[in-house]
């Protein structure tokens, strides 16, 4: 670690700006699945979702130095690339999903969603698990592990690991249930559900089957709409196109943000064309750096590269055999209580041991430090803080998985 660039850092920064490992690394450069520090060593990016077609992809990096040396403006004038790219992206979604709003960040998009829910349906309140995140802005804030209050209200994330009860989906459809019902004794309309589709920050739990589908019909029942917040789940990650695909539900209003430019600063919520023109009309909602031809020369590159890569059928099938291999290894490891997967996104559930299911976050972060140590960036989240988080960028191939099992087989083995 730099000392010096370190209390630089907290000088202009201040203390509490989050740094990842015990020993932080100076990372100069990045190369598709490799980054590199200033000492020139190399490390296997498990961890990032932005450069998810790899980092400093030719492709993107060409098509971002040609716009900017052509043009990049505010939205308000007609550009083919901006809408070609909009196109592109509602093409990846199911028939529903017609229109699209632009905006920079992922919390951008989720506000820009329940502005629009609460549009379309009058209402106020809105259910989100307790253990989610959604962004940082005021609004969005109040669902980041959320207390109840009058206008937000909280169910226990949806999985199958701790709940004991016989019947998992009725019990996390009752808290549904309940939550619906207290808002209705409260006075309150209902605008919606806003959960990511895998629950990602929760852990990435194994949902109980049919969860998603009915929470969204109770929800709709109410009168409310159903988003799904696909900035970490979704653009292949899953080893779908989204993550709302992976467990089996429809959603009205989609969010998207983190990986679709590929580090420029682009996100989306994108419904049926109705309930956008409904949004528009009844804000005036404007974002003086979404909708650039540079966010599309970004989205559209990142798009070509999905298709000529293939990388929704990577995520599938590179996520389905690291996947396998670390259940093999997971096996002989009493720490591990669970191993969880969709496409490249892998969740390792660290406890202290197999019968107690007692998270160990200091475990978990032992483990994240051992991999570093070996080459290999991963983080640790979940609820608890205990869950090891794999999710590499999509152009991670077999081979790249083999050298990380052999790190993590040293690590776990003490």
């Amino acid at each position: 670690m730099s000392t010096a660039l370190f209390e630089r850092r907290q000088q202009v920064f201040g203390r509490g700006a989050h740094l990842f490992y015990k020993e932080p690394l100076t990372i100069v450069r990045g190369e598709g699945v490799h980054l590199f520090d200033e000492s020139g060593q190399r490390f296997v990016d498990m961890y990032n979702n932005v450069p998810c077609i790899g980092h400093c992809h030719p492709h993107l990096v060409e098509a971002i130095n040609t716009q900017v040396a052509t043009l990049n403006v505010h939205n308000r004038y007609l550009h083919d690339g901006i809408l070609s790219y909009a196109e592109r992206l509602v093409a990846t979604h199911h028939d529903g999903i017609e229109s699209i709003v632009m905006s920079c960040t992922g919390t951008e998009a989720n506000e820009v969603a329940m502005l629009m829910a609460r549009t379309l349906t009058e209402g106020e309140g809105f259910i989100c698990t307790n253990a989610a995140y959604h962004g940082n802005s005021a609004a969005v804030r109040q669902l980041t592990r959320a207390r109840d209050s009058r206008l937000i209200r909280s169910i226990p994330f949806p999985e199958s690991y701790r709940c004991d009860e016989p019947d998992k989906q009725k019990y996390f459809l009752d808290r549904v249930g309940e939550q619906l019902h207290a808002f209705k004794g409260d006075g309150v309309k209902l605008a919606g559900l806003l959960i990511c589709s895998l629950c990602a920050n929760e852990g990435l739990p194994n949902i109980p089957h049919g969860f998603m589908r009915d929470a969204a019909e109770m929800v709709r029942n109410a009168g409310g709409v159903v988003i799904a917040d696909e900035v970490q789940a979704g653009l292949g990650r899953s080893g779908n196109w989204w993550g709302y695909e992976a467990s089996d539900f429809v959603p009205d209003i989609v969010t998207m943000g983190k990986p679709l430019g590929a580090g420029v600063p682009l996100a989306a919520t994108a419904s049926s064309r109705e309930y956008v023109e409904k949004f528009r009309l009844g804000s005036g909602y404007f974002n003086t750096f979404a909708s650039s031809p540079l966010q599309a020369a970004a989205g559209n590159a990142v798009l070509d590269v999905f298709e000529s890569e293939q990388l929704v059928r990577n995520s599938a099938e590179v996520g389905a055999y690291l996947a396998g291999q670390l259940e093999t290894i997971n096996h002989r490891v009493d720490q591990v209580g669970d191993t969880r997967h969709k496409g490249l996104f892998v969740a390792i559930e660290w406890v202290e041991s197999r019968e107690t299911k007692k998270p160990d976050r200091d475990g978990a972060v032992r483990i994240v430090n051992e991999l570093k140590d070996r080459g290999f960036l991963i983080g640790n989240a979940g609820a608890f803080g205990n869950v090891l988080k794999l999710r590499p960028p999509l152009v991670f191939a077999k081979e790249h998985a083999d050298q990380f099992l052999d790190a993590y087989s040293d690590a776990v083995n003490f």
